[in-house]
């Protein structure tokens, strides 16, 4: 190939190329869109940014306020695990687990619904058959007045040790310790004979364990201490299954006191029905004493009239009197029979078929008429 044809081939190259260019930039040139097209573009960018700014500050505000309730739980926690901790500390003290048990037990007789001083009594006095002063807790009255001893205090201190335990064989340890204590308990409480010091008492006493946590755990261990205190005459009682038997006393009271309101009713309702018929029997001599005195004043008017107006007419006729006597009217009417009368029958009147004689036989208005006219003083 000589130079010719290379000059020209690459002159050739460079037209094509050039064409090629010029191509590539008017087609271009025709495909750019107008500035006003890309407008709405150029907001709905600015507004996602602006949403974007809006998004990102409250992340951040957020994100402080979580920091800030994330330091109050932590100071609330922390303060919990104190008042815990004092808690734990105080029921390991003996009288204040028994007075824990006392507010527990006065809690639950409360809801039973039971009046004090009526009809349970707090830490009552007695003397046991051996000679012992005891002072249970609280003494149940049943409505046949008989009484059932409750006791509340209650050792649970091998519990606290063993929901503090981290290690599981610390825990069933101590779990067994509660047990036992509470089984312990049991025979103390059973030694003390607290029915004996109350005449009329149950042959049995309740004692109370201030939480269904206590006793479900204890029989963890010992699955028998139900029976155990059952074959020495105690039975062992939670919150619940005491408010069920406090619950039975308050609805036996309740059934007696509609007893004794059925019995006064019935009192009340015999002595209306004593004055009731007293009053019936004075109605009927009264009713008996209005027709004898209607009869008697209608004889006496006939009298009256046959004998001494008969006299006193003269006188008008020889013009003495400036009036004439005036002559008194007999007294008309009878007196109503006092008779039961059937539930929902009509009552009649006085002018009806009930009028007629008392019933002490006195006599009506129909037997005095005769009288007044035949009367002859």
């Amino acid at each position: 190939m000589d130079a010719a044809s290379l000059l020209l081939g690459l002159l050739i190259g460079a037209l094509l190329a050039t064409a090629v260019t010029l191509g590539v930039v008017a087609l271009s040139g025709r495909r750019r869109p107008p500035l006003d097209a890309l407008e709405p573009v150029h907001e709905s960018l600015d507004h996602l940014h602006r949403v974007l700014a809006g998004i990102e500050r409250d992340r951040a505000t957020a994100h402080g306020e979580l920091r800030e309730q994330v330091g109050t739980v932590g100071q609330t926690s922390a303060l919990l695990r104190q008042e815990t901790a004092a808690l734990v500390t105080a029921l390991r003290t003996p009288h204040v687990r028994g007075r824990w048990g006392e507010v527990q037990l006065r809690r639950v007789v409360e809801v039973a619904g039971l009046v004090e001083h009526c009809d349970f009594v707090e830490q009552p006095s007695g003397t046991t058959a051996d000679g012992a002063r005891v002072r249970p807790d609280l003494v149940v009255t049943l409505s046949d007045g008989r009484q059932v001893v409750v006791d509340a205090k209650v050792p649970f201190a091998g519990y606290i040790e063993a929901v503090q335990a981290t290690d599981e064989a610390v825990r069933l340890q101590r779990i067994a310790e509660h047990a036992r204590q509470l089984r312990t308990h049991v025979d103390a409480l059973a030694a003390r004979h607290y029915p004996t010091a109350f005449g009329s008492a149950a042959p049995f006493t309740v004692l109370f364990v201030p939480s269904d946590g206590f006793l479900i755990t204890a029989l963890e261990a010992e699955p028998g201490l139900l029976e155990h205190g059952f074959a020495r005459d105690v039975v062992i009682a939670t919150p619940s299954t005491l408010l069920a038997l406090l619950r039975t006393v308050a609805y036996s009271w309740r059934q007696e006191r509609l007893a004794r309101d059925a019995t006064a009713v019935l009192e009340v309702g015999r002595t209306v029905h004593t004055r009731l018929t007293t009053l019936s029997g004075h109605l009927t001599r009264l009713g008996a004493a209005l027709g004898s005195t209607l009869t008697r004043y209608n004889e006496t008017v006939g009298s009256y009239e046959n004998s001494v107006l008969v006299a006193a007419r003269r006188f008008d006729d020889l013009g003495v009197a400036e009036s004439p006597v005036p002559t008194p009217a007999p007294a008309e009417g009878a007196v109503r029979m006092l008779r039961s009368v059937p539930d929902g029958a009509a009552v009649h009147g006085a002018g009806g078929h009930g009028a007629g004689a008392n019933a002490a036989g006195g006599h009506g208005a129909d037997d005095a008429a005769p009288g007044r006219d035949g009367a002859t003083g």
